[in-house]
């Protein structure tokens, strides 16, 4: 098994999985729709490509600072509804996450397609963005050293320095990996099968989190605010 770390930090991310009509949610760490979405703007794959190979990557995400989970009340104007020439106001309450700090990995015995995905994060085709595309990361996605050959994932989550220290110091860490039906865990609707327009469907997977103490940390590491 190989694994690729890469970073997503920023100022605001948003990972929604439950979103509809008014009300746009935010998980507390990174869904696999959402970051599938960002490799496939890596990748420069358009809406209608098939996901298959992404979707078999397995996913795990460290949580190096939790953020902090804020709302945003917003009011659109002369809205025009699709199905009648009139225009309405439309509200809409937006979560997101506010200075937080992720380690995702993928993990495949493919190592060409994570060699493949680690290229393409270095220059990406498209514009990559945290969730919504008004929410870029403050740091390179791209880890230089990311790609950890014959390394599976937990292992490589737990063992790569941290990239933000708490304010006590380095703290311990939530990881939230995929693991198999037979484990204690929970669902999560996040596994896209399509993301055409109108068409746009998701498969269940399984979660279970665990906790670690932090790695020493990277050379320049800062603190969670």
């Amino acid at each position: 098994m190989n694994t690729l770390l890469i970073r997503l930090e920023g100022p605001l991310q948003s990972w929604g999985s439950r979103s509809r009509f008014g009300e746009r949610d935010t998980e507390r760490e990174p869904t696999k729709s959402g970051i599938i979405g960002l490799l496939c703007a890596a990748l420069g794959r358009d809406r209608d490509a098939p996901l298959e190979d992404l979707v078999t990557l397995s996913f795990g995400v460290r949580v190096d600072c939790e953020g902090k989970l804020e709302r945003d009340f917003q009011t659109a104007l002369d809205v025009r509804k699709s199905d009648s020439p009139k225009t309405d106001t439309v509200m809409s309450n937006r979560y997101y996450l506010s200075d937080a700090v992720f380690l995702v990995g993928l993990a495949s015995d493919n190592l060409e397609l994570l060699q493949e995905i680690d290229g393409a994060l270095q220059a990406p085709r498209w514009p990559l963005f945290l969730g919504r595309k008004s929410y870029v990361a403050s740091a390179p996605v791209r880890l230089p050293d990311g790609l950890r050959n014959s390394e599976d994932l937990e292992q490589a989550l737990r063992s790569y320095p941290v990239l933000r220290a708490t304010r006590s110091g380095l703290g311990r860490r939530r990881l939230v990996l995929e693991c198999s039906a037979s484990e204690d865990g929970e669902e999560r609707a996040d596994v896209p099968a399509s993301f055409a327009s109108g068409h746009r469907r998701f498969g269940l997977r399984r979660v279970r989190t665990a906790f670690m103490e932090a790695p020493a940390a990277a050379g320049g590491t800062t603190r969670c605010s």
